[in-house]
């Protein structure tokens, strides 16, 4: 019986995770892509957010008036 090593171990591990992660990324490209897709939505959200809390406010009806084109 042979004793394995951590280390050893740790490494197959590693490779074998990114194999995988390989495979994904070759096989599933699309869905690669809506997860990027995704983040930068999240990101651009939590930015228009940030921006929207810095400026100043407006009432409903100002806001009403735009988008009847008043």
């Amino acid at each position: 019986m042979t004793i394995s090593n951590p280390v050893e171990d740790d490494i197959r591990l590693k490779n074998i995770f990114k194999e995988a992660l390989s495979e994904v990324l070759e096989d599933r490209q699309d869905l690669f892509a809506e997860i990027v897709m995704e983040a930068l939505e999240d990101f651009a959200m939590v930015r228009a957010i940030q921006e929207g809390e810095e400026s100043e406010e407006v009432s409903r009806e100002e806001i009403m008036q735009l988008l009847r084109g008043e």
